[in-house]
């Protein structure tokens, strides 16, 4: 056999391979693939191998704002990570959670049967939208792009909403609308952050994959992200960075009441405030974290590392 024509069938095999291999996991990213995707991480993981960033940390990053999860990631050159444009079903309900990532894609009746037929022989039960519900754990967000559909692209209503939260106990994230807004609402601690809401049935919709990496408008997301969604629009945190956004905006906050605190009582002048501080100022500082630490909105803790580690 010629070389060309050798490497020409070596490629060809190689193409049959991986798609017989997509075939058989249709639905779900392999926990070697996840691991792939994210080296960084170097926490616990789930059995699926997504990063289990820690319970503390999302309790803490509920308190952090866009603005400053923006910034830090910005800083650490991950400038793709944000989105707005949605419409929240609360203006007061943060999300925050862990990324279970599902791509949805326009209906193609021959692989939407291959991928029933598959979920069948795993065990999955009732609609396709349904399957990444039933995977869902405490603390997970359900992010999924279904391509922005509004009209037919309803991927839940009240019931799945309900099964929802009582998995996860948080919300979902949808490129795409749902349904039965009234009912939704009702779910207290519950909140969708959707393109639109619209009273039709999902049709037209197939499930690709489950733990994939997906495109969120302008952002790129995968399993395991810390999902941050305010009013503003959401933040998709790396794993790898969820620890460093907390603690940064627990600095910042601190050192925000601090600076207020000590204007008000005339010890400085905004310009002194406004700058880089002295040395002065910050051993007053660190005075004043000491004098505070039971008083102040971050836990005991994690001021007493702060002092420890001397982050600023």
């Amino acid at each position: 056999m010629k070389p060309t024509l050798f490497k020409y069938y070596k490629t060809v095999c190689l193409v049959a391979f991986i798609l017989v291999q997509a075939s058989v996991q249709a639905q779900t990213t392999s926990k070697e693939q996840i691991l792939f995707l994210t080296p960084q991480w170097q926490g616990e993981r789930f059995d699926d191998g997504r990063p289990k960033v820690a319970d503390d940390v999302l309790e803490r990053m509920k308190k952090v704002t866009i603005e400053e999860a923006w910034g830090v990631l910005r800083n650490e050159g991950y400038h793709n990570q944000f989105e707005g444009g949605w419409q929240p079903l609360h203006d007061d309900v943060v999300v925050v959670g862990r990324a279970l990532t599902v791509q949805y894609m326009p209906n193609r009746p021959d692989v939407a049967t291959v991928i029933k037929e598959n979920g069948t022989k795993e065990g999955r039960i009732g609609n396709t939208n349904s399957w990444p519900i039933d995977m869902l754990s405490e603390g997970d967000v359900y992010v999924a792009d279904a391509f922005g559909k509004i009209v037919d692209g309803t991927l839940i209503g009240d019931n799945l909403g309900n099964s929802i939260y009582a998995k996860s106990k948080t919300g979902v994230v949808f490129n795409a609308s749902s349904r039965d807004m009234e009912g939704l609402s009702e779910i207290e601690g519950f909140n969708a952050f959707v393109r639109g809401w619209h009273p039709s049935f999902l049709t037209e919709v197939m499930l690709l994959g489950i733990n994939q990496p997906i495109r969120m408008g302008a952002a790129t997301v995968l399993p395991g992200d810390v999902v941050l969604a305010k009013k503003e629009g959401v933040v998709f945190v790396p794993s790898h960075l969820a620890e460093k956004v907390v603690v940064t905006s627990e600095v910042v906050r601190l050192r925000d009441l601090f600076g207020i605190s000590r204007l008000k009582e005339g010890k400085y002048t905004p310009g002194q405030i406004d700058n880089k501080w002295t040395d002065e100022i910050e051993k007053d500082f660190s005075g004043w974290l000491k004098d505070h630490i039971d008083e102040l909105p971050v836990p005991k803790e994690q001021i007493q590392e702060l002092l420890k580690k001397r982050m600023w």
